[in-house]
């Protein structure tokens, strides 16, 4: 689908920088905007030009807010109509959804984004997206000495609060909300600061895979069940529901060519072909990884509504019977009543790739512990 990705906020801003680093003219991205209040967080960004970030907010000193969720509500309402004037270039128009990327625990992203919801949704007919990152639990954690006292206030005492009441505020604005758990992707011996390159490409990687499987281009074989808007759509609702995005690779091994003269000193005649079984096997490991492997968020008892499947690679790995088989064994493993289901052929990959969306899931315990915070 044509998709045009908004950054809000520090968080926001730095994963749709990822997005233009490593997919900058992809035909999935109609548009990538960043907007945030702080000017040096914006002059940090490395790869998306000059006219396509902007700062809003002179009120803020061209500051951050310091995790004041209300001030970022007051600017976000102020600035909403400005925000939708910086996109004109990029011809929101003809953009068939819009995804709003943010750091759900900060002030100025979390704060506008409910506001620019609004605003999409009054200008343009496509659906609007939020993929929020959830903050980490370290992160309100009181910081304490080695000997166990409490040096200092948490990092950022707020964010808990604020995740909870953006959630409430994107949900009712927003057709779907794809929650990003920190929590479950920072390692052990990882400090937040030196984890976010990893998890942002993690983000990245997931948006590219679900969003960008129907836009392959020209020279890439057609696919047997083409994906688009529509079918994202049909799996999400409308409804500002939570859906949770699985995605895993599977490393494959080129057949070996052959030459029609049988020394291979001339090159193949035709393209060698992959076993089937080999094929089998790729497809239905990568699918069980997708669906029970660590996700965007975890799904409890891997339940949901309404389930999206996605499996890409080589063409000559797309095994057909295989997928069937994986839509079958996903409707059991999710009690979805349907599964829609789309492939995307690539012959550039050396792997097979499976997303698996499920979408009107019941709260994870990371997310009761955060809306938790403000009752």
């Amino acid at each position: 689908m044509r998709l045009h990705v908004i950054g809000l906020g520090g968080a926001g801003c730095r994963i749709v920088d990822g997005l233009a680093a490593e997919h900058d003219g992809d035909r999935l991205l109609q548009g990538l905007s960043a907007f945030d209040t702080d000017m040096d967080a914006l002059g940090s960004l490395r790869h998306l030009d000059d006219d396509r970030r902007y700062r809003f907010g002179d009120a803020a000193g061209g500051d951050g807010l310091g995790g004041d969720l209300h001030a970022g509500r007051r600017l976000g309402t102020a600035h909403a109509d400005e925000l939708t004037r910086e996109m004109d270039d990029e011809r929101p128009s003809i953009a068939e959804a819009f995804l709003l990327v943010v750091g759900l625990g900060g002030a100025a992203g979390a704060g506008a984004a409910p506001a620019l919801a609004e605003e999409l949704d009054r200008l343009y007919d496509a659906p609007t997206y939020a993929l929020g990152v959830l903050p980490a639990r370290g992160e309100t954690d009181p910081r304490t000495t080695d000997q166990g006292r409490d040096e200092s206030p948490p990092r950022r005492p707020l964010a808990d609060k604020n995740a909870a009441r953006t959630l409430d505020a994107l949900s009712a604005r927003v057709d779907a909300v794809f929650p990003f758990d920190n929590d479950s992707w920072v390692r052990a011996d990882e400090t937040i600061a030196d984890a976010a390159p990893r998890v942002n490409a993690a983000i990245v990687e997931r948006i590219v895979a679900l969003f960008g499987a129907g836009e392959a281009g020209d020279d890439v074989s057609t696919p047997q069940q083409v994906l688009d808007a529509s079918d994202v759509a049909r799996a999400v609702g409308s409804d500002g529901e939570i859906a949770a995005i699985g995605y895993a690779t599977q490393g494959i091994e080129p057949p070996e060519s052959g030459s029609r003269f049988g020394f291979g000193l001339f090159g193949s005649s035709k393209p060698a072909e992959v076993d089937t079984s080999a094929a089998v096997s790729a497809v239905e490991t990568v699918i069980r990884k997708a669906a029970r492997g660590k996700g965007s968020i975890e799904v409890p008892e891997g339940r949901a509504d309404r389930t999206l499947l996605v499996v890409g690679g080589p063409p000559a790995w797309l095994n057909r019977t295989a997928i069937a088989d994986g839509r079958r064994w996903l409707a059991q493993e999710t009690g979805s009543d349907a599964i829609l289901s789309g492939d995307a052929p690539n012959e550039d990959r050396d792997d097979v790739f499976a997303v698996v969306l499920r979408s009107g899931i019941d709260d994870t315990e990371r997310l009761s512990e955060i809306r938790a915070s403000i009752e």
